[in-house]
């Protein structure tokens, strides 16, 4: 007996692409750093936030490779002598993606009171019917 995936069940034609982004996306280990929540904002907007309390605007990154969303954040060294008595508050870079479906782009992106806001919209298609013709093979028509 053979499993079927979702790339090759026969009704499902040309999906494979998809079964990659779902692997990808299993594979891509966040631990949880920085939080975040994803929102819709209306039929075709989203917005993802991030807690990046103490992280700059010249400290993150956000670039879009392989329709996969990448947030990348790195605090500079701080140089000086600082005692610790007790540290909670996160200095650590991180990397945070999301998988951006087909058609959805990136708006724009804002900072908030330590909230970064990276804004999505999804690209409507126009309803295009298509009809096709039917011919006969081998025969005169």
């Amino acid at each position: 007996m053979t499993k079927l995936t979702l790339g090759s069940h026969p009704f499902l034609l040309g999906f494979d692409q998809l079964e990659r982004l779902v692997e990808r996306t299993a594979k891509s280990g966040n631990d949880g750093y920085p939080p975040y929540n994803i929102e819709q904002r209306g039929e075709n907007a989203y917005r993802i936030t991030l807690a990046v309390a103490g992280f700059a605007e010249t400290d993150l990154s956000i670039t879009v490779e392989a329709r996969q969303l990448v947030v990348r954040g790195k605090q500079a060294e701080d140089g000086s002598d600082r005692v610790f008595l007790h540290r909670g508050i996160a200095a650590r870079q991180f990397q945070r993606s999301f998988v951006l479906a087909d058609g959805v782009e990136v708006a724009g992106a804002s900072m908030e009171h330590g909230l970064l806001h990276v804004d999505l919209q999804r690209a409507v298609p126009d309803s295009i019917v298509q009809t096709i013709r039917i011919t006969t093979e081998g025969g005169t028509s």
